[in-house]
């Protein structure tokens, strides 16, 4: 037999000498060995993703997560190799049954542990696209409270702001109509308001000092407008408005290949929503189905090793270990006679020693 085959059946957890003399039963044992040698890689991808990405960043980033991935799968292979290995095929069925529960429990744990990092990895783009759009409400919800608590501290100057805009407004709109009627009661418009004679006469005069008091009373205003708005400036850039910015498509994606991975589990989380809150189906049921067949690979050994029925392989491990029980038991017994056989001349042996001791 092939180095490879005996190595699938040190996975399996088999006692290889006894193995080896029911041919019959070598493939069974393969396929169960191949199944656990293959969680036990699994978790060792699934160990070494998620390590990197808490040490990410870090020069030794590499280096951890490949110590960690060894070190988990070889954790996750020795477990279920004894899990396997503990499932005694000589017991009833109800027996069996019993056995195999906690170990099936236990499996469904490792596979929901072993499956979430490698979930990760297949819904990678979706999850950094998730974690964008968190990022972009985020931003949006922290400039938007700031502003808030912005216009409450600075609410009277706020409104004094706007008041004298209004105004401002209000006399450029009165200067702009005052210029026109000028203009036509000096070329001789005739409306309402001008005389309709043509040339600079004492309504034009009158109108043009107007004009010029207004446009000075202007100029005041547009000078109070601006201390006002560089005095609102300073107070943004103080408290830190004038610094605060969506995110640019170049850093999203910066701050998405930095996240950890509390961020890219919660996204994974979030990918069974849509944007608005709504359930999304196909996706949901995707990530349910990838954790199930995960799940059912770390529990497919138990179910192998449950559903194969007696061979001669246990029955010939039954037989040796209720030899060595018997051996046991017969080793019992043998002590105990002995020391029965021989407890009365220890004592008289004991007895003159400690009379010889008196003596002298």
């Amino acid at each position: 037999m092939n180095s490879l085959s005996r190595f699938f059946w040190f996975c399996s957890g088999v006692h290889i000498k006894t193995l080896e003399k029911h041919p019959t039963e070598h493939n069974k044992y393969i396929g169960i060995g191949a199944t656990i040698f293959f969680t036990g890689l699994f978790a060792a991808l699934s160990g070494g993703y998620a390590m990197y990405f808490v040490f990410k960043g870090d020069p030794a980033a590499i280096v951890f997560a490949l110590f960690f991935g060894l070190l988990w799968g070889l954790a996750i292979f020795n477990m279920d190799r004894y899990i396997v290995s503990s499932i005694n095929k000589n017991a009833s069925t109800w027996q069996q049954i019993a056995q195999a529960t906690p170990r099936i429990l236990l499996a469904i744990m490792i596979g929901i542990v072993i499956s979430r990092p490698l979930e990760l990895k297949i819904f990678d783009k979706e999850i950094k696209e998730r974690l964008k759009i968190s990022y972009v409400n985020s931003q949006r919800s922290r400039i938007d409270t700031l502003n808030s608590s912005f216009n409450k501290k600075y609410t009277i100057e706020l409104n004094k702001f706007q008041e004298a805009k209004t105004q401002r407004d209000s006399l450029a709109s009165g200067i702009k109509e005052d210029r026109q009627k000028l203009n036509f009661e000096i070329f001789g418009n005739k409306t309402s308001e001008t005389s309709g004679v043509m040339g600079y006469g004492p309504y034009a005069k009158r109108k043009e000092m107007e004009l010029q008091q207004r446009t000075i009373n202007l100029d005041f205003l547009n000078s109070d407008l601006r201390r006002m708005e560089n005095f609102i400036a300073n107070r943004k850039e103080f408290d830190g408005l004038m610094s605060e910015r969506l995110y640019t498509g170049k850093q999203l994606d910066s701050l998405t290949s930095l996240a950890g991975f509390a961020d890219r589990n919660w996204a994974l989380g979030q990918l069974s929503y849509n944007p608005d809150g709504t359930r999304d189906v196909n996706t949901s049921i995707a990530v349910t189905f990838i954790g199930l067949l995960f799940i059912f690979f770390e529990c497919l050994p138990v179910f192998v090793k449950m559903m194969s029925s007696r061979g001669p392989y246990d029955h010939s491990i039954g037989n040796i270990e209720y030899a060595q029980v018997n051996t046991s038991d017969k080793d019992k017994d043998y002590e105990v006679d002995v020391t029965d056989g021989i407890q009365e001349t220890r004592v008289n042996t004991e007895i003159e020693k400690r009379k010889h001791l008196l003596k002298n």
